[in-house]
């Protein structure tokens, strides 16, 4: 071992440990174990055995140890955004795609054709910009991920710009925020106007988070560790106190957790909030004699008509093969159209044949340099695949690449069809379009929604 530093052989590593021990010790200590101490014993933690804890401490330890299951916040409601309570209706096994015989498939292939057929296949080009992140845009500092990141930040904003959700007296709430860029220049984007929340949502803890950026700024952001399905916004102190229309938004918002915050935005907290905002009548002294006229059932109406506890959603899709129909929202529409669990189940599998197909795996030359933020923000739908992922040599013989590409893009708009749908049957304006290139980002579809007037 080197001098200074814990005498215990790592055998996975084959090299010593190199913790720094206590004066006068041999080993740190995790290996503390190994150095016999008034025959102190040492064991793994029933919280986490990847570390140990002495015996003798083990009950102090367990109060402290951050492995521990650590009381709920006051705004988590079990399942409250979860969907469908029965699921009687879902098969226990479903069959792998590679499994299906050539008729089971191409009658899977008609089901989708025949779903899709009337829906609008060539969406609305949508890509945008926005003043607040052109210095950066024009940074050459900013690698090339970087810069494919801040091009869709950009486009996001410009999106959100003209449907006019930046504005003031709003809370914006981010699902999946990870380090909370998206947050951070729509802060950026509104640093001028007053009297603005952020909520962050992230059910992870998460590194290199950009909040610290707002510390000097009058901005309020809060942090919300909590998985979307558990989510009530109504108890969230800053919204309870105060009941704010919110923003949701998202970049990336990977698959059921879509659908979680579809259902945790229009009907946790849009439908608790309705009726609420009514003001009370003003307080009379016992000595004033002045007469208030009475508060007209007119006013009423129009209060409630000024108040959406909603302002808009805007959410980046991707990871469709990720989506789960126990919480999917769309499910009246798959019915409707005269499918099911089953159909669903094939469906968001092969919608990822849209994204990664049949393309060869990325060199690793190109990838060496990567900026900071690429790699604090990587996730599933910028990963490069390889032809092996999907199963895709036992389809070869039956399906070309660009079938499958097409096949897996009209899964996808039929799943974000049926959002599409529960957003209008709830009373919003909903559309998808393009809000990037496909160069950029080959998730690169933006829902947006917006009260009816």
């Amino acid at each position: 071992p080197l001098p200074g530093r814990c005498a215990y052989f790592v055998e996975r590593k084959k090299r010593f440990c190199k913790m720094i021990p206590a004066p006068g010790k041999r080993f740190c200590g995790e290996h503390g174990h190994q150095e016999k101490e008034n025959d102190r014993k040492r064991i793994p933690c029933p919280l986490d055995p990847k570390h140990t804890v002495y015996e003798d401490q083990l009950q102090k330890h367990l109060k402290k140890c951050n492995s521990r299951e650590k009381p709920k916040p006051v705004y988590f409601v079990q399942d409250i955004n979860a969907g469908l309570k029965d699921v009687v209706e879902i098969p226990e096994k479903q069959v792998t795609i590679s499994s299906l015989s050539k008729e089971e498939l191409e009658n899977l292939i008609i089901k989708l054709k025949k779903a899709t057929n009337g829906l609008e296949l060539d969406l609305k080009e949508q890509i945008l910009s926005h003043q607040a992140l052109q210095e950066a845009l024009n940074d050459p500092k900013n690698g090339e991920s970087a810069f494919k990141h801040l091009k869709q930040q950009a486009s996001i904003l410009g999106n959100m710009e003209k449907l006019h959700l930046l504005g003031p007296g709003r809370c914006f709430i981010e699902f999946g925020a990870g380090r909370g860029k998206l947050s951070h220049w729509v802060d950026v984007a509104l640093q001028d106007v007053e009297d603005i929340q952020f909520l962050l949502v992230e059910r992870a803890t998460t590194r290199f988070k950009v909040d610290g950026k707002h510390k000097k700024r009058d901005s309020i952001f809060e942090r919300l560790q909590v998985d979307i399905q558990h989510l009530c916004l109504n108890k969230v102190p800053i919204l309870e106190k105060k009941k704010l229309p919110v923003v949701g938004m998202g970049k990336h918002l990977c698959g059921a957790a879509t659908d979680l915050a579809l259902r945790c935005l229009v009907e946790s907290y849009a439908t608790c909030c309705d009726g609420e905002n009514e003001e009370p009548a003003p307080k009379r002294l016992k000595n004033d004699k002045t007469e208030v006229p009475p508060k007209s059932s007119t006013d009423n109406e129009r209060n409630k008509e000024d108040f959406k506890p909603v302002a808009g959603i805007v959410i980046a899709l991707c990871c469709h093969h990720k989506c789960d129909w126990t919480h999917y929202v769309g499910r009246e529409f798959f019915k409707s159209a005269g499918l099911g669990p089953v159909e669903f189940h094939y469906f968001q599998r092969m919608s990822s044949w849209a994204t990664c197909g049949m393309r060869e795996t990325i060199p690793k030359a190109s990838t060496t340099e990567e900026s900071e933020d690429h790699t604090n923000n990587t996730k599933e739908h910028d990963q490069p695949y390889s032809k092996t992922d999907n199963g895709s040599d036992t389809l070869q013989g039956l399906l070309t690449v660009e079938e499958r590409k097409e096949i897996g893009a009209l899964c996808k708009l039929l799943i974000d069809h049926g959002r599409i749908e529960y957003l209008q049957q709830q009373g919003y304006k909903a559309a998808l379009q393009y809000y990037t290139e496909s160069a950029v980002s080959l998730e690169n579809v933006l829902l947006t929604a917006v009260p009816e007037p």
